[in-house]
């Protein structure tokens, strides 16, 4: 028989369970009510759906690069808890969705759909508030190439980083993700920071250079040169490298050049 959407409203109110799950199970037992929430109840998914509103800033991130790369995928999962975060399952399971995501040429939030059932599952089995995360995938062809970086911790990814560049080698950008993993840019280069963002930082720059009574007459030039020194904070191509404070990513790349990058960090 047809089960409406009433109907599964109706048992997702009275139980607590996931819509699915409340769909499947009227469909087993042929729309009856009281049936379903009986099955729900002894397969421990009544209730399942209350979970999905508590807050859930733990979990892990995994990083996959193909052996060419040409290709790679980061994946965020979360959850309520490290001690959830750092479990065998979940960094299974996270490591699953990365594969898959990086194995594929759909959108990555179209692949991770078939893995519904999967993330259900672990909710009900850990108890906790459970979801995909951000997700990001590169894919691109010689001469450029990608690499990255994942910092592990307490069993699990904390922080991931994928980047492409335009020439050079694979060791090149596997040592500009490893600067981005310590410098954490939010932007390439001072072209990519919004107008409004900018303006507000020599508006805020601007009155803590009067506030120290700096000259007029010195005043925008002095304004010019913190805000050089923001760019020099927020972008990567303009920041100090890592491994060598003497010499700025821009320099380290050398005729290379950055094509994007993305960076994951549980919490952030």
């Amino acid at each position: 028989m047809a089960i409406s959407a009433a109907d599964v409203q109706a048992l997702r109110r009275a139980t607590g369970a996931g819509m699915m799950d409340a769909k499947k199970a009227l469909e087993e037992v042929g729309g009856d009510q009281d049936a379903a929430a009986k099955l729900l109840r002894e397969r421990g998914l009544a209730g399942a759906a209350k979970r999905d509103d508590r807050e859930n800033s733990q979990g892990a991130v995994a990083l996959l690069i193909n052996p060419e790369h040409t290709v790679g995928a980061i994946i965020e999962l979360k959850c309520e808890t490290d001690f959830v975060a750092k479990s065998k399952e979940f960094v299974g399971l996270a490591n699953k969705l990365v594969a898959s995501v990086a194995s594929s040429s759909d959108a990555p939030e179209a692949v991770t759909e078939s893995f519904s059932d999967e993330i259900e599952a672990l909710k009900i089995t850990l108890k906790e508030n459970i979801a995909i995360g951000r997700l990001t995938r590169f894919a691109t062809q010689s001469p450029h190439v990608i690499d990255g970086y994942l910092h592990i911790q307490s069993e699990r990814g904390v922080q991931a980083v994928l980047v492409e560049i335009d020439g050079g080698s694979v060791e090149l950008a596997h040592d500009i993700a490893v600067h981005i993993g310590f410098a954490k840019p939010t932007y390439l280069c001072r072209e990519d920071v919004p107008s409004d963002i900018v303006e507000a930082e020599r508006v805020t720059l601007e009155a803590i250079s009067r506030n120290e009574g700096k000259p007029e007459a010195a005043l925008q030039k002095i304004i010019e040169g913190r805000l050089n020194g923001f760019f020099r904070q927020i972008c990567l191509i303009e920041q100090d490298y890592a491994k060598d404070d003497k010499q700025s990513v821009a320099q380290i790349l050398g005729k290379h050049k950055i094509i994007r990058f993305s960076q994951v960090i549980v919490g952030a």
